[in-house]
């Protein structure tokens, strides 16, 4: 009897590619599971700065992660962050927050906790997740990896629309220093750091708009027998 293994898609890249949309869109058409791995990473820092505690300082910070409960649940492309039982799913969305995770994930003891949570997400038919070290570190072993690129001022601007529809008062200039300022901290770090995995399908969506992304991966799902006739579904 042959046991069918749940699917891996991982879609890697820096801030303001369009992972979110994109990896989202994807599986509702494939009816995976979503999972943003840099949701754990959010609520992690989350946890640093209620404590008061700096995101530099390696050993408090260490310690203040190995005693936190993070959860992550989704349903389908909805998914909830919960932080010692309390649902974080908005309040790890501040640029502050977002600061302090590309601080806190630079440390390895943070790291090895929370890749062996993303690693425990993947149920069911299987999951499409979204990061920055998904494809090299979390699932090097997946069958597809998808690593998104954009040139910067389209990064920024993207991001900048997703924080006004999210209630957030920013400036494009102010967006673009944030993007910028964590694209130099992914680069820099020494532990993981932001590249694409050397089997990764490599797309520049700086003139696509997210379902054509979706298609062309969808395409090459189609080309490497990945696709199954009766996996994908329509909105």
């Amino acid at each position: 009897m042959t046991v069918n293994k749940p699917l891996v898609i991982t879609i890697d890249g820096p801030a303001g590619a369009g992972k979110s949309t994109v990896a989202q869109r994807l599986a509702a058409r494939l009816r995976l599971n979503y999972v943003d791995s840099g949701a754990t990473y959010r609520a992690a820092a989350l946890k640093v700065l209620e404590s008061g505690a700096a995101p530099e300082e390696e050993m408090a910070v260490a310690e203040l992660i190995a005693g936190a409960e993070i959860d992550f649940r989704t349903d389908g492309s909805q998914a909830a962050v919960f932080l010692d039982g309390r649902d974080v799913t908005l309040a790890i969305r501040t640029p502050e927050v977002t600061l302090a995770a590309a601080q806190v994930s630079r440390l390895p003891e943070v790291r090895k906790k929370l890749i062996g949570l993303q690693r425990s997400l993947v149920r069911g038919k299987g999951v499409v997740m979204e990061g920055r070290d998904i494809g090299t570190v979390v699932f090097p072993e997946a069958p597809l990896k998808i690593f998104l690129r954009a040139d910067v001022e389209e990064r920024a601007r993207r991001r900048l629309e997703q924080e006004k529809q999210e209630g957030r008062a920013a400036s494009l200039e102010q967006t673009a220093y944030e993007i910028g300022r964590r694209d130099q901290l992914d680069a820099e770090r020494k532990i993981s750091p932001l590249v694409p995995a050397a089997d990764a399908l490599e797309i520049d969506s700086t003139h696509l708009n997210a379902d054509q992304v979706v298609e062309r991966i969808l395409d090459v799902m189609r080309e490497r027998k990945l696709l199954k006739p009766d996996s994908e579904g329509r909105d």
